[in-house]
């Protein structure tokens, strides 16, 4: 009953954000699944090593470095990837950026900066995958949201007012492209080990706490993202549009 619900096989995914961490993970997990997948950052060394990781296990992979916050680059990028290697059928803005600084005290180039990674590069990259996915009347555009698109925490305003943006850009792209066989959903990430994240980590009470606070009662394997990701991008989600799914260990359901 489930052949080819979860198959991505011939369908090539671009991965922004995808030299380590999240974005990494997501496109060997997306290959993994079948799809030919395109490597996203600004540091074409490291792309080119998360490339021949993947290669090596057997996922086709390719390295494409831009600035998803140039919208020259963007559309110069779309373009040439769609000309050579073929048609974007899988998005994922995954891009993020994080600075944690009392609100009274952040600085206004670090909110511009953060504001522009986190949610203007999503309506870019959307916008320029957009405009050819709707011809061809099908796609899936997948936006890494966050426990902040709906909870906020002391020191990290402008970063929750960017994935609260970013959910209700994803709402916004599903009532105008769900028409055209689009479907745009968000995949919330909980508390996860990744370089983000690692300065919590290894905060000893902040840990604690975390651990108490979460139902789970640990921190995410980045790993357990990829479930969700698939579903997202596979057509077992071809009804399925405008939501996020939260992947958190239990944390939102105790609020």
């Amino acid at each position: 009953m489930t052949d080819g619900l979860f198959d991505l096989t011939g369908r090539i995914a671009l991965v922004t954000g995808s030299s380590r961490g999240i974005g990494l993970t997501l496109a060997r997990g997306l290959g993994r699944a079948g799809a030919e997948v395109v490597l996203n950052g600004t540091q074409p060394e490291a792309l080119t090593a998360a490339a021949a990781d993947l290669q090596a296990a057997g996922v086709r992979a390719h390295v494409r470095p831009f600035d998803v916050t140039n919208p020259e680059q963007v559309t110069g990028a779309i373009d040439e990837i769609e000309s050579t290697i073929g048609p974007i059928e899988i998005l994922v803005n995954n891009v993020g950026i994080q600075h944690r600084t009392p609100l009274t005290e952040f600085p206004l180039e670090m909110w511009q900066r953060l504001l522009s990674v986190n949610l203007t590069s999503a309506f870019l990259v959307g916008q320029a995958v957009g405009r050819r996915m709707i011809p061809r009347g099908h796609g899936k555009i997948i936006n890494i949201h966050s426990m902040q698109s709906e909870l906020a925490r002391p020191g990290i305003a402008p970063y929750a007012a960017s994935k609260g943006g970013l959910k209700m850009l994803t709402q916004s792209m599903c009532v105008e492209w769900a028409r055209h066989g689009i479907q745009a959903n968000g995949l919330g990430p909980g508390y996860f080990v990744t370089p983000l994240t690692q300065g919590l980590h290894d905060d000893v009470a902040f840990d604690a706490w975390l651990r108490a606070r979460t139902p789970a009662g640990r921190w995410g394997d980045v790993e357990e993202l990829v479930g969700a990701a698939v579903f997202l991008a596979s057509p077992a989600s071809n009804f399925v549009n405008g939501q996020t799914i939260y992947v958190d260990g239990g944390i939102l359901a105790a609020i």
